[in-house]
């Protein structure tokens, strides 16, 4: 028989009406100071909230009955302190379970600290949802910031979603909530109801440091493990020399969800990507896989470019534990993995981070800084220390815990800039009246140095589109603090001179040379990215002149130029193989065009690419240097061809590039830098690739006339629509 608790204290009450009113409206401020066992009038008093339930009883071990206060309180007098379970009646159910509110904290004095502060470089360790032991019981832990709240609760399915039942403690001045929840498992269901100030209740929040979600359109956020083995240690010792400025650097930019799809249209899941899309990568000869965002998002058509998990590994393919298998698989096939990584804005989706607590918290408040135009996104207050720490820890979470490699840094533009695709008036200048963002600034410095200082060997690359001084160049030196820049103006200009006819490309032949200008200010890629194919731009092959084997010929002699230019190299899925319609993120890539030799040539053509690039030094180590350029002849505008030197190191042998635009075979002489041998190592022309197999069979051999500032020279056949690769032997 269960003993009565229902009596009151010696003292009064067993709880204060206030207190009692505040529970059962959900916007009590403190529950633990209030739910739980604790000392009144010298007695030990239990407070339970358990909405639903009839009767509440304390296991003590021996049942004791508590009294109902109404709504779903409960509270009685036990016959000492001391350890106790729960047991309810109610609606013909009964259940057991372990008290939240008789748990201590979590966190300790230093990550409260550092929280508050601001300078917590790995939250993800401490926020979040945790499985663990606390005080010799398993469950989660769940901690979340949200510092202007009056109340906090996390719900779930193991609550019915009701806030009264899981209030959270807060943790002083850090603004930082959170509860231990004895009994979950992982794969646990959970949103933040959160009371902001003056009451006014948010819509249910997902967790800004979840490590998992649903499957969209739901948008709850599940309690996941970061596990899995790592193999990958080979990789690991060398990826720093993969990452220099002198390393050959190959990147294969994927969208997961459409490069190969499986029978009935679905998605690939991360672990058949680790058996398909590396095998494939590796066999190209690419040096680095580059994912578009796998950050959870909530939109396919956003391509993952607008996160609401950026601690979540998309669950579209599969598990956090299944995601390291991916990059674990990458680098024992030698591949580096980047992600794209986007601090730039965040959706408005109201699951997400706009105005998390009732405030414009992550976000600025005022539209003129805290609203994307373009996007319909929000921006966020990088001024805010504990949003520049969110972001900066974000970055590392990443490199530590899934081992990636690099992070290219998406939009970095709309970063550096207040008035960023603004009109006058609509944007707020900087406190010296300009237009520089000093904020976004010193996030991205700080970033870059976390990056580097504490994960050795990773490399970062910005998609920045302006002359803004120093991207690449170390934050010491006065730098941005990345390690490489995509060179959006090469990509522009090239691009803009390949789609037109062939007859009007002398009128503007110093499109393809302009480059060079400016090709050492920064350690530049090459990039020929997703955004190229997309948006009815068409598909490489689309923007070229003219029909059929023309077509494919303009885009062979484009790659060659491409990889034969200093600069290091990107190339979006498809493209390597001639995709014929632009790329389409519901659908996989047209695999079946490899059956055509005109694909399957260009998909050799850029495999043997890239094993000449990596297996040449001439062609990579001086790439972002300008000793190891030489114009043989920039300025052939009327026969439309290009011709230049590459050198490496003093030991290795230079390789001259020669490359004609027009449909027009070219016997020209060209001039070479040294005596002997000139192997043709490459020619886009080979009927492997496609093409006339028109060229040089056996190469050339220079012989002593000086032509085109150099001492030697040669006769040489350019065939047309093509680029010619010539390595320099003493044989």
């Amino acid at each position: 028989m269960a003993k009565s608790g229902a009596k009151k204290t010696a003292g009064g009450p067993l709880i204060a009406v206030e207190e009692a009113e505040a529970l059962r409206q959900g916007r009590h401020g403190d529950p633990f100071g209030v739910l739980g066992l604790h000392e009144v009038a010298g007695q030990p008093v239990l407070r339970v909230m358990q909405p639903g339930a009839e009767a509440v009883f304390a296991l003590c071990p021996d049942p004791v009955a508590l009294q109902a206060l109404g709504d779903g309180l409960f509270a009685g007098v036990l016959p000492k302190a001391g350890p106790y379970l729960l047991r309810a009646q109610g609606h013909g159910a009964e259940w057991d379970w372990d008290d939240p509110y008789r748990f201590g904290p979590v966190l300790g004095e230093m990550d409260e600290y550092l929280l508050g502060e601001g300078t917590h470089q790995r939250i993800w360790q401490v926020l979040g949802a945790h499985v663990l032991t606390h005080e010799g019981v398993e469950g989660v832990h769940f901690a979340v910031w949200a510092p202007n709240a009056e109340r906090v609760s996390v719900v779930g399915d193991f609550n019915i979603w009701d806030g009264r039942r899981h209030p959270m403690r807060r943790r002083g001045a850090t603004g930082v909530w959170e509860i231990f929840v004895p009994g979950l498992p992982e794969g646990t269901v959970y949103k933040y109801e959160i009371r902001g100030p003056g009451g006014a209740m948010q819509p249910l929040k997902a967790d800004p440091v979840g490590f998992g979600s649903e499957h969209a359109p739901k948008n709850a956020s599940v309690v996941r493990v970061i596990r899995g083995p790592w193999d990958d240690a080979a990789w690991m010792d060398r990826r720093a020399a993969a990452h220099r400025i002198d390393a050959p650097i190959s990147v294969y930019e994927v969208h997961l969800g459409s490069w190969k799809r499986a029978p009935g249209d679905r998605m690939l899941s991360y672990l058949e990507l680790a058996d398909q899309l590396v095998t494939y990568a590796a066999e190209m000869g690419f040096t680095h896989l580059e994912l578009l965002p796998v950050s959870e998002y909530p939109f396919d058509g956003s391509w993952g470019y607008q996160p609401v998990g950026l601690f979540a590994p998309t669950i579209r393919h599969g598990t956090p534990e299944e995601f390291r298998a991916l990059v674990n698989a990458a680098h024992k096939a030698g591949l580096g993995v980047i992600l794209d990584w986007v601090p730039g804005h965040f959706p408005t989706d109201p699951h997400g981070l706009g105005r998390f607590d009732g405030t414009a918290l992550y976000e600025h408040q005022d539209p003129r800084e805290g609203f994307h135009q373009d996007w319909n996104t929000l921006i966020y207050n990088y001024g805010r220390t504990e949003v520049q720490n969110f972001l900066v820890s974000n970055a590392l979470y990443w490199l530590e815990e899934f081992h990636i490699d690099g992070l290219r840094v998406d939009a970095v533009a709309s970063m550096l800039y207040r008035d960023y695709s603004r009109d006058h008036g609509q944007w707020v200048p900087n406190k010296d009246g300009g237009r520089e963002n000093y904020e976004a600034i010193a996030m991205m410095r700080r970033m870059n140095s976390v990056a580097y200082g504490e994960v050795p060997g990773v490399m970062t690359v910005a998609e920045e589109s302006t002359a803004f001084p120093g991207v690449s160049r170390p934050v010491d030196w006065g730098g941005l603090g990345f390690g490489f820049k995509w060179n959006m103006g090469w990509m522009n200009d090239t691009l803009s001179y390949m789609q037109r006819d062939p007859i009007h490309r002398k009128y503007h032949h110093h499109q393809m040379t302009f480059g060079l200008h400016y090709a050492w200010s920064e350690n530049y890629i090459l990039p020929i990215s997703h955004d190229e194919v997309v948006h009815g731009k068409g598909s490489m092959l689309e923007k070229m002149p003219g029909q059929g084997d023309e077509k494919f010929a303009n885009l062979r002699a484009y790659y060659g130029f491409m990889w034969g230019h200093p600069g290091k190299k990107l190339l979006f899925m498809g493209c390597e193989f001639a995709q014929g319609r632009e790329w389409a993120y519901r659908q996989s890539l047209d695999w079946h065009l490899l059956d055509y030799p005109q694909h399957a040539g260009m998909q050799r053509l850029v495999r043997d690419l890239n094993t000449l690039y990596r297996a040449t030094p001439a062609l990579h180590v001086n790439d972002t240097r300008p000793e190891g350029f030489q114009w043989i002849d920039s300025n052939d505008a009327e026969g439309s061809t290009y011709s230049w030197v590459r050198y490496g190191a003093e030991t290795d042998a230079p390789v001259v590039v020669a490359v004609n635009m027009t449909p027009v075979e070219r016997r020209l002489r060209i001039g070479l830098p040294r005596a002997g041998h000139w192997a043709e190592v490459l020619n886009t022309d080979a009927a492997i690739y496609g093409g006339g197999n028109r060229g040089n069979l056996g190469g050339i051999t220079a012989e002593a006339e000086a032509w085109q500032g150099q001492a030697h020279s040669a006769l040489l056949v350019l065939p047309p629509l093509s680029a010619v690769f010539l390595r320099h032997s003493d044989n």
